[in-house]
């Protein structure tokens, strides 16, 4: 064996590894939210994401119309600690919409792309219920509610909404909306260039308009912008959720989040009434921006 090849061989880099992690779905905990993203159930894919061998950059696939705005923010932490602790570079990739708790999660990455067609922004807090006060009183129901605590009961949808009630919603929201603000700010920076009024008037903007204002950094595709980015030979890996034993074996015993937005392990086809519930919670999200 010549020198020459000796070195050819020593010398060869393996092609860089690029991790995918998808966050698509609503943002939420549990309730209504089943199957939505939460930290519990993304926290061990981010983790394995971070420890793939050979890691150049994580790639976060992003498709949300928001959801809760701690579980953003819990979400939004982990990757940005990760990705400061093993100094990798961080890029999100947009597909139909990164709005409102959406856009909290690709405010992890250091660049964001997306599609001309991709809805971005949405940059504030909403609380929307019913009131059944009158409806109630109609059919002679009489609504008992017993508390310890003057301001336990807030905004009961069975009785008159009361000002102060009203006031201590929108001060919370107040708050959530500075911490999202302050979040946009930090992470984009000089990159911005709308007046604040504007930005984060809870407005929403598309394609290329988005990159023009700061909210994202250029139009691009998942695949063609890590294969420019790192080369033709780029190793792109999703990192997902392993089905459990019984599905693996047999094809059943539980779905990691399926059409009707089970959560993962759940069985096929139990808790039906709350699954339709959750996709008709789902759907109320999307439809906020036309999708």
């Amino acid at each position: 064996m010549t020198s020459r090849l000796i070195a050819r061989l020593t010398f060869r880099r393996p092609p860089p590894v690029v991790g995918v992690i998808r966050l698509a779905g609503v943002i939420g905990q549990g309730g209504l939210l089943r199957g939505g993203l939460n930290l519990e159930t993304l926290a061990p894919l981010i983790e394995r994401a971070f420890r793939l061998p050979g890691l150049e950059a994580i790639a976060l696939s992003i498709n949300s119309p928001g959801g809760s705005p701690a579980q953003s923010a819990l979400i939004q932490r982990r990757i940005r600690d990760l990705a400061i602790e093993r100094e990798v570079p961080v890029m999100a990739f947009v597909e139909d919409v990164a709005a409102s708790g959406g856009y909290w999660l690709a405010c992890a990455a250091d660049e964001i792309f997306i599609n001309d067609n991709s809805i971005l922004g949405s940059i504030g807090v909403i609380s929307a219920g019913f009131g059944f006060s009158d409806a109630i009183e109609k059919l002679g129901i009489e609504r008992r509610l017993h508390t310890q605590g003057g301001k336990k009961s807030l905004l009961d949808p069975f009785r008159p909404e009361r000002p102060e009630d009203v006031a201590r919603l929108e001060n919370v929201q107040r708050q959530i909306h500075d911490n999202f603000k302050e979040l946009v700010r930090s992470r984009r920076g000089q990159r911005l260039s709308l007046a604040e009024e504007e930005l984060f008037s809870g407005d929403f903007w598309l394609g290329a308009r988005a990159v023009e204002i700061g909210l994202a950094d250029g139009l691009g595709d998942i695949r063609g912008t890590l294969r420019e980015r790192y080369g033709k030979k780029v190793r792109i890996r999703t990192v997902a959720r392993r089905p459990g034993w019984l599905r693996r074996r047999f094809g059943f015993g539980g779905t990691p989040f399926g059409a009707l937005g089970a959560p993962f392990g759940a069985p096929d086809g139990g808790g039906l009434i709350d699954n339709l519930l959750a996709s008709v919670e789902a759907r109320a999200w999307w439809s906020r921006f036309g999708l």
